[in-house]
């Protein structure tokens, strides 16, 4: 048996599981944006049965720029540009289990989506989309069915977990800024939490992404790892700061005939930036606000950019 934890580490199901949205791979992103998959105590699944409630808003503007074209609603374009606002609330239940080194939880997240971009389409369908497009719709539903945490110790803790996203979202070929990318998304996950004891932490989380296809474009996006590290000091009365980084590499090439055009688009991207935090009593629940500012310095065949999130915690137990 383990000990109950401090507040802090009851905060750790910020958000189980969610990788942001931005397109597809087939947008020339995927669904995770760098430095985005990773959150404070990604590696505990509180052992206090109840609810915890977050809200997470992330903003990023990229481009991919030269001759070479990015897939997008089946055709090909260059010159990419695009804006987006991903704002989702997740609503996640820990598991009456106990308080023993095994607990579970589920969740699922309910996203809306700002998009807006530009392009210039080169073919290969010779269709008329226009060169830029923007809408507010529903993205992409995020269910975890299941997410599992062990604790080593008090300070040292692994979560697994599988979220999927499913195709809920606003989706027409015939449009650029689409919220929801009308597949199916598998997600295990793995993290890792160590808890310094005074305030601080140190984060690694690691996941694959699996696609099914899409129907309407005949495009199905390869699959895709992510790494994100998150390290923290702490500065008392609640108070953390570090840094936060990740790396996204697809590991398979893209099918279909666009795919085919472009050899496969594989791409990745690496980033880092500044992570602040505080944690604490909220009335009767216990409160989490942070935020992170990711800047991208190395991509190929993805767009770079900045990605900046912001999130709201209250756990209730």
């Amino acid at each position: 048996m383990v000990k109950p934890f401090a507040v802090r580490p009851l905060l750790a199901l910020c958000v189980i599981g969610a990788s942001p949205l931005v397109l597809a791979t087939e947008g020339g992103v995927g669904r995770p944006i760098t430095g985005q998959q990773v959150f404070s105590n990604a590696g505990i699944v509180p052992p206090e049965p109840g609810w915890v409630t977050s809200f997470t808003s992330i903003w990023y503007d990229g481009s991919l720029k030269g001759s070479k074209g990015a897939p997008i609603s089946g055709d090909i374009g260059m010159d990419l540009d695009m804006k987006v606002s991903y704002t989702m609330a997740n609503f996640t239940h820990v598991w009456d289990t106990g308080k023993g080194r095994w607990n579970y939880a589920s969740a699922i997240g309910v996203p809306v989506q700002y998009t807006d971009v530009s392009i210039n389409i080169t073919g290969p369908r010779g269709r008329t989309l226009g060169t830029e497009d923007t809408g507010t719709q529903f993205a992409d539903m995020l269910v975890t069915p299941i997410a599992a945490g062990y604790h080593f110790d008090e300070v040292n803790h692994i979560s697994f977990s599988l979220p999927i996203y499913v195709p809920t979202g606003a989706y027409n070929e015939n449009r650029l800024a689409n919220p929801g990318q009308n597949t199916y998304t598998f997600m295990p996950t793995v993290a890792f939490t160590h808890l310094d004891g005074k305030g601080g932490e140190f984060t690694l989380s690691s996941g694959l992404e699996f696609y099914t296809e899409n129907d309407a474009t005949d495009y199905r996006n390869g699959d895709i790892f992510t790494l994100d590290a998150l390290w923290t000091h702490g500065f008392g009365n609640g108070w953390s700061a570090g840094l936060v980084g990740g790396y996204v590499q697809q590991i398979t090439d893209d099918k279909g005939d666009t795919a085919d055009t472009l050899n496969g688009f594989r791409g990745r991207s690496v980033g880092a930036g500044p992570f602040v935090g505080w944690a604490g009593k909220f009335n009767d629940a216990q409160a989490s606000v942070n935020a992170r500012w990711v800047p991208e310095f190395d991509t190929k065949d993805r767009p770079e950019g900045n990605g900046i999130a912001v999130n709201l915690t209250l756990a209730f137990f």
